[in-house]
Order: C-alpha cells, then sequence, then structure tokens
C-alpha cells in the first residue's frame, strides 16, 4: 500500500481540515456506487484508511514515529487484528457524508434496522514488570448486551417487524421545495423509523425496541510480553452488540506501563545505573544487579572503569513485541565519591593521594581515556 499522506495526496504537515477536504474528494472520487472501475472499490478502501488514521491524533503519532508497523503493533498482538475492510471503509464514508445519501441511490437507507455495534475504548495500567512477562487483568465495564425477552430483535415476543409505512421501507424521506431558482430535492432520514426501514409493530417492553439492555460485565485483558504505553489491543467482536440483533462492536484497550525506579525504557532496551565504589572501579568487581525476568544476574565490572561508562548483558532487556528475542540490558556505571569518610578511610585516602598518578591531559599520552569519557557522557 502506498503511504498515507500520499495516498491522500497532502504534505505531511497538513492540518486536520487539509486532511478531511482531500478525502471527501477522493472518496466521492472513488466510491463504488459512482465509479465502475475494477479498482474503485480497493482505492475507496485504502484512501478511507488513511484518513482514519490522519485524522486521529494518536494513530497519526504513531504512525509519523512507526510507520504502519507502529499501527499494527497498536492493533494487538492475535487477539483480533482483523485489518480494515470495506465494511469498515464505509462506516467511515457514512459518518463524514451522512446528510448525502441520495448520491448513491439511496445507499444509507433501505440497510435495514440492524447495525454493527460501537467500540468501547478502556485503558489498562501495568507495570514495567507485567509488561515484560505479560499479564492477564480483568476490567469492569458497562456494555450493551442483546436484550433476553426478545432476543435482540426489539419486537415484543409475539409481535412482528414490518415494513416502515411513512418511507414504503426506504428509510428516507424526499421533499420537493420549489423556487424563483428552480426545484430542489432534499432528502433526509425517514422521522417514523430513523433510517431503518422498518418498524416494530409493539416494541419490547423490556429495551423500548432497541434490542439491547446495558448491563455490567468484567472482561478479561490478555495483555501480551513486550508491550509500551500507548499500544493498543484490539478485541474483535467483544464490544457493544448491534441494535436489532446486529453484530458486536471491538474492545479497544490502550495499554499505559508504569515507569520502574530501576530501570530506564529504551525501546526493547532496559537501562540501569549501577554505583560502584572507588576502589571496585579502580580493582574490577563481580557484582549482583537485578533484572525485569530473570532475576539478580552477576555483573563483571572491568578494572578501570570510569563513571558513566556502560556495559551491556545482551538478552536480558524486554521481550519484542513483534519479534523473536529480547532487547539488552544496559549498565550505566557511576562511580560513588563518599562524602563522610571515616577516620581511617581518611587517613587510607591521604596516603593514596601522596602516590597516586595524576589524570592525563587531553592531547597525551592517553588519548582513549578522554575518547571513552566524551563517549560517555553523550551517550
Amino acid at each position: 500500500m502506498a503511504e498515507f499522506y500520499e495516498l491522500l495526496g497532502v504534505p505531511r504537515d497538513a492540518d486536520t481540515e487539509d486532511i478531511k477536504k482531500a478525502y471527501r474528494k477522493l472518496a466521492m472520487k472513488y466510491h463504488p456506487d459512482r465509479n465502475s472501475e475494477s479498482d474503485a472499490e480497493e482505492k475507496f478502501k485504502e484512501v478511507t484508511e488513511a484518513y482514519e488514521v490522519l485524522r486521529d491524533a494518536e494513530k497519526r503519532s504513531l504512525y509519523d514515529r512507526f510507520g504502519e508497523a507502529g499501527l499494527k503493533r497498536g492493533a494487538g498482538s492475535g487477539s483480533g487484528q482483523g485489518g480494515f475492510d470495506f465494511a469498515d471503509a464505509f462506516d467511515v464514508f457514512m459518518r463524514e457524508f451522512g446528510g448525502f445519501g441520495d448520491l448513491f441511490g439511496g445507499r444509507q437507507g433501505g440497510t435495514g434496522r440492524t447495525r454493527r455495534g460501537s467500540d468501547l475504548k478502556i485503558r489498562a495500567k501495568v507495570s514495567l514488570e507485567d509488561a515484560a512477562r505479560g499479564v492477564e487483568r480483568t476490567a469492569r465495564v458497562k456494555i450493551l448486551d442483546p436484550c433476553e425477552r426478545c432476543a435482540g430483535s426489539g419486537a415484543e415476543p409475539g409481535s412482528g417487524i414490518e415494513r416502515c409505512g411513512t418511507c414504503a421501507g426506504a428509510g428516507e424521506v424526499r421533499q420537493v421545495q420549489r423556487s424563483m431558482l428552480g426545484q430542489f430535492v432534499s432528502v433526509r432520514p425517514c422521522p417514523s423509523c430513523g433510517g431503518a426501514g422498518e418498524i416494530v409493530s409493539e416494541a419490547c417492553r423490556d429495551c423500548r425496541g432497541d434490542g439491547r439492555i446495558r448491563t455490567d460485565r468484567v472482561v478479561k485483558l490478555e495483555v501480551p510480553p513486550g508491550v509500551s504505553t500507548d499500544d493498543y489491543l484490539k478485541m474483535s467482536g467483544r464490544g457493544n452488540a448491534g441494535p436489532a440483533g446486529g453484530p458486536r462492536g471491538d474492545i479497544l484497550v490502550l495499554v499505559e506501563v508504569d515507569e520502574d525506579k530501576r530501570f530506564q525504557r529504551s525501546g526493547d532496551d532496559l537501562v540501569y545505573t549501577l554505583a560502584v565504589t572507588m576502589s571496585q572501579a579502580a580493582l574490577g568487581a563481580r557484582l549482583e544487579i537485578p533484572t525485569i525476568i530473570d532475576g539478580a544476574a552477576m555483573l563483571e565490572v572491568p578494572a578501570g572503569i570510569q563513571s558513566g561508562q556502560a556495559l551491556r548483558l545482551r538478552e536480558r532487556g524486554m521481550p519484542r513485541l513483534r519479534g523473536s528475542g529480547r532487547g539488552d540490558l544496559i549498565v550505566r556505571v557511576l562511580v560513588w565519591t563518599p562524602t563522610d569518610v571515616t577516620r581511617e578511610e581518611r587517613e587510607i585516602l591521604e596516603r593514596l593521594a601522596e602516590i597516586e598518578r595524576k589524570p592525563p591531559l587531553p592531547d597525551t599520552e592517553e588519548p582513549g581515556f578522554w575518547e571513552r569519557v566524551k563517549r560517555a557522557f553523550t551517550a
């Protein structure tokens, strides 16, 4: 698929209004009811998907930073990443052109009372360790379920569903107005059936004809290993039931990963700051450090390490969400200087001061030292 900005023909710094204008023009051009070319439906779907991403600030930010891969990360981890199909594109189109059904032979009306249910959006807050291991969470949500009394039809048991007498099943009514400039025809949803084209002869007394009842439910969320803040998990077919027995929408879970006092995250890598004494830095040491999943690990600190220098433990970072393996654990060494020394320590340090060598100056016999310092403090 072409790049989203190219599909809409807008620059990367285009504002929302320009993006919307570009989409409306292209959607009218490629809509299958107006364009009989064999690839019109696919082009219509592509420009609509591009618009749906770029009009949303969060999705656009993910796309600008990571491309389509970022959007796929946000879609989830096998828990329902179904892609963007023509039905989704048509829903977006009808949202944007809701008042122009007459342009396409009345397609907006006459679709019946059944509609797809709306999506539910919830947040899942997890610790960094849970994000590394993967975790199951539960959330209590208010959701629309099919009415048990009428089995989702909206009709009182024993009654039926009839074609609307006002619009004759078209779902819309037309009004002709005459003026000095000629005759104008306006089209609007039928006031009797709300655009459905059908009405129930007797509305269900529990759901009042909607076919749905609002209930509280506990849903289980499966957070996969490797998620990051602002990743989306999509649970297809788990959202609100559609009216009159329509299919369910989705549950969209926005993940928020808490900060960890021990580690800083950099993509799939983790950064840990290790404080060492002057003697450990000079002589080297074998020290125990924490990891995010594997418990304590032993780290060999080489003799002569400088403050700010980094050591790397391979495959001890975060799991890769959409790939195999793990990132690394990067250990930044900080040489700790005591601020309150004992009498014995002072005596030893004073003795050391008498015999220790001075640090090298730049451009002298040890240029490698200053290069290491430069790298440590600019990394």
